[in-house]
């Protein structure tokens, strides 16, 4: 799997999952060109546990590390150490892998992956200290006009259509043919399908940011 003539790369793990755990502890001993080290679900052990096996490779669950803190703290003091983090779904957006990616992550996958996905990402991981599973790779994002972004931040707020109306000072069918706007180029099925899809592409991030709009 890796190039033949270097040392194995060594496999740990950080997920509070002991069955997760174990899982991957089987997949990574029946792996050639992998050495599995060790593992913990303490996120306070964590440190501990590099500085004790001083693994190659590091695979970080999301949940214990979901705004990277912990990887840039590793990478700072291990340069040589590659992390990859297991991306469970309510962090599979735009907005989480950017910024874990800057923090010092150098793959990400999804935590639920096929086992030989995870090998894989692993290995080109390793080889390319770099890796996006395609499934969280950044899509495109729908553009959106000024207004409809302003309709869907209020929607997303709890407002109605009328409340939309009022704040804007605009009818309230005016509203309802921004939010026909809106649902078409997000293909959303609804106003909170809308919302769910924006937050979850990086379109919403907060009210005092607007990106995709022109």
């Amino acid at each position: 799997m890796l190039s033949s003539g270097r040392p194995a790369p060594g496999v740990a793990l950080i997920d509070p999952v002991p069955l997760y755990r174990e899982g991957l502890s089987a997949l990574i001993r029946r792996t050639p060109g992998l050495r599995w080290l060790g593992s913990t679900g303490d996120l306070h052990a964590a440190v501990r546990l590099h500085e004790r096996l001083r693994p190659d490779v590091l695979l970080i669950d999301s949940v214990l590390d979901p705004v990277g803190h912990l990887a840039r703290l590793l990478v700072e003091r291990d340069p040589t150490l590659l992390i990859i983090g297991l991306v469970r779904d309510a962090h599979s957006h735009a907005n989480y892998v950017t910024s874990v990616l800057e923090a010092g992550v150098h793959g990400v996958v999804p935590r639920s992956a096929q086992p030989e996905q995870i090998v894989r990402v692993i290995a080109e991981t390793c080889r390319s200290r770099g890796y996006v599973h395609p499934d969280l790779r950044p899509k495109e994002r729908p553009t959106l006009t000024r207004r409809e972004y302003e309709v869907l931040t209020l929607i997303a707020d709890g407002l109605e259509n009328q409340q939309v109306a009022d704040e804007l000072i605009v009818s309230v069918e005016t509203v309802r043919t921004h939010v026909k706007g809106i649902l078409r180029k997000l293909s959303a099925r609804d106003r909170t399908h809308a919302v769910s899809l924006a937050y979850r592409s990086g379109l919403l991030i907060g009210t005092a940011r607007t990106p995709g709009v022109e």
